[in-house]
């Protein structure tokens, strides 16, 4: 009789972000400086807008939630957490934090504009909502979409490392994942409730039966696959400047 397989060890639980960011910035400022942390969710999908959380908090310990058997689940990057424990942040979040807000750039305004400066409008929409300006901003990633006059620290896998960006990591995608459910209700053939506007086989098979809703980027490269649609595609002028589309 052959010996049971060993059950497989369980999945170590993912890293809890920290403050070392924070307090690198506060350690060479050499004074407190109000810090935001800014994440955003979106930029791939091909329906809804793109959403950008700012957050700040007062440094202390973030909540936790409970887990299975004697464990918690840490606050960490949004794509690290299961549905559930998102919500359940999301709930704790808004009380704990000192300060959060919400901006996003529309479907129209990401075809206007493009993605790079669709992500600066929704961010500073955000960092503008906030009850005080912050001093800099963490920005997860290596790119600076922000720029003057706004002070950036981007780091790659910040909403890992940095609890201010994770906050925001999570905050974003629950409200953003909130608004696709409810198109979902009026698109329902689209699946925007289980892919939230990305390509899932269920959203690619109602484009190439329905064609876009008013809700998708009519500027992407995916209507150039879909024959019964693409001359929908918004073509955007590069010579004459950001805001001129075209239909071609």
């Amino acid at each position: 009789m052959e010996a049971a397989a060993p059950a497989a060890a369980p999945a170590p639980p993912p890293r809890a972000a920290g403050y070392e960011i924070e307090d690198d910035l506060r350690a060479k400022a050499g004074t407190a400086p109000r810090i935001a942390g800014v994440d955003e969710v979106g930029r791939g999908a091909w329906a809804g807008p793109v959403v950008v959380c700012a957050a700040v908090t007062d440094l202390s310990a973030p909540p936790e939630l409970p887990g299975r058997g004697k464990r918690t689940v840490r606050l960490t990057d949004s794509k690290l957490l299961t549905a559930a424990h998102r919500e359940g942040f999301a709930a704790v979040l808004p009380g704990w934090l000192a300060g959060h807000a919400i901006g996003a750039a529309s479907p129209a305004e990401i075809d206007e504009l493009g993605m790079t400066e669709a992500l600066r409008l929704a961010a500073v929409r955000a960092l503008d909502a906030l009850p005080e300006r912050p001093d800099v901003v963490i920005l997860d990633g290596g790119h600076d979409f922000l720029r003057a006059p706004w002070k950036v620290r981007c780091e790659v896998k910040a909403d890992q490392r940095s609890v201010t960006v994770a906050a925001a990591s999570v905050l974003a995608k629950v409200h953003r994942d909130r608004l696709m459910a409810e198109l979902d209700g009026e698109f329902p053939a689209y699946g925007f409730a289980d892919s939230a506007g990305y390509p899932s086989p269920v959203h690619q098979a109602a484009l190439e039966e329905h064609g876009p809703t008013p809700h998708h980027r009519m500027s992407w490269s995916y209507l150039d696959g879909l024959p019964r649609w693409r001359h929908l595609k918004k073509h955007r002028d590069p010579l004459a400047g950001a805001g001129q589309l075209s239909l071609l």
